[in-house]
């Protein structure tokens, strides 16, 4: 399962987003998304984790959650839509 992690901290860094997730299972991976031109945070991530059991349970426990100081937003991604380029 994809999951959204929102409302992240600018100085989280995929190994701390891998590591919260981790207490719930297994993650495929982890990847805060950063702006291609300044490098920087922009403040959301995504998980994956292959078990939907354990998936869910850490989205149950950690939607609302604190994460370097943030309550963190957490659902699962939905599919990404192709928008136009302006």
């Amino acid at each position: 399962m994809n999951i959204y992690v929102g409302n992240l901290s600018y100085d989280v860094t995929d190994d701390q987003l891998r590591e919260v997730f981790e207490a719930y299972g297994e993650v495929s991976s982890a990847k805060v998304i950063s702006d291609k031109y300044s490098g920087r945070s922009k403040g959301f991530g995504f998980v994956e984790m292959d078990n939907d059991a354990e998936a869910q349970a850490a989205i149950d426990q950690l939607d609302g959650a604190e994460i370097d100081g943030r309550a963190v937003k957490v659902n699962e991604a939905k599919p990404r839509e192709d928008r136009p380029r302006k």
